[in-house]
């Protein structure tokens, strides 16, 4: 999955972030265990560009939550 950009994130609608938030979040978790496990991933930059994607999904996520309330 390519880096998301606040613009695209603007765009989707909550369902979709949703979608993404999980997918993230899984992938995460799969890469989490594998070092876990004591092996090394193949590109080990991934974990954090994950994890900063999903607060930025999250953030904006919470902006949109704010504007309806």
């Amino acid at each position: 999955m390519v880096k998301l950009r606040p613009d695209e994130i603007r765009e989707m609608n909550m369902e979709e972030i949703d979608e993404h938030i999980e997918e993230l979040d899984n992938e995460l978790m799969k890469i989490t265990g594998t070092s876990a496990s004591g092996s090394v991933h193949e590109n080990i930059g991934r974990e954090r560009q994950i994890k900063r994607t999903i607060a930025r999904l999250l953030t904006i996520k919470n902006e949109k939550n704010r504007s309806i309330d």
